[in-house]
């Protein structure tokens, strides 16, 4: 039986920072390029600076200068973190964002427990917050930046699984965009979903995944 579901928030209840296509065209790159200049390998857990903004080990000010940095040395001229944050923005829709909350109510109604786990930086904070009534929808939230672990590390799930004090993992879900995330929790055993541009198929394969292991 499903006792728990836990979330991502970016690319989940807002839409994804993966998909920059625009920005990235409008840079003379490709969106595989300028996620890489910005982000590093995200999947790695190293020391880019990105890493450890996520960690809560760096500031985004150092993320988004070595980010520009690493633009310019490829040739890539331009970048801001105006513009990088305004294309981040304009992926997201009050449809997505209402059709994922309205998914967690119902859930909350049905006695799912629920909980995030964020990679994120903790000068976000207030803003991401304050897009739906976090404390009112979950139980937890585990912040990458807060607890010094970022997904895809299986600790990060270990402690969300813990603090929800859920047992065994393959009592629970989780919805990410990004797909390493969500084949680290499969690792763990959890029912990994990953949400793509359009939530709804992800949001009905959550309900599946419900109704086979409810039944």
């Amino acid at each position: 039986m499903i006792e728990a579901v836990f979330w991502d928030f970016g690319g989940v209840f807002t839409g994804s920072p993966f998909y920059l296509d625009d920005y990235a065209r409008s840079l003379g790159t490709t969106n595989e390029r300028l996620l890489e200049h910005v982000f590093g390998r995200y999947e790695a857990n190293g020391d880019h600076p990105w890493h450890r903004l996520e960690r809560g080990e760096g500031t985004l000010a150092d993320a988004l200068e070595a980010a520009d940095a690493s633009c310019r040395a490829d040739g890539i001229e331009g970048f801001t973190s105006e513009g990088f944050f305004k294309a981040m923005s304009s992926t997201s829709s009050d449809e997505r964002r209402d059709k994922a909350v309205a998914k967690v109510r119902e859930l909350n109604e049905a006695g799912i427990r629920q909980a995030i786990i964020t990679n994120n930086a903790k000068e976000f904070g207030d803003m991401w917050r304050s897009l739906i009534p976090v404390d009112e929808l979950f139980e937890a939230v585990v912040d990458s930046s807060a607890v010094g672990m970022r997904k895809p590390d299986p600790r990060i799930y270990q402690l969300a699984l813990q603090q929800l004090e859920v047992a065994p993992p393959e009592t629970s879900a989780f919805l990410d965009d990004f797909e390493p995330n969500v084949i680290a929790a499969r690792n763990l055993g959890m029912h990994g979903v990953l949400v793509e541009d359009d939530i709804s198929p992800a949001l009905a394969e959550l309900d599946r995944i419900l109704a086979e292991f409810t039944a």
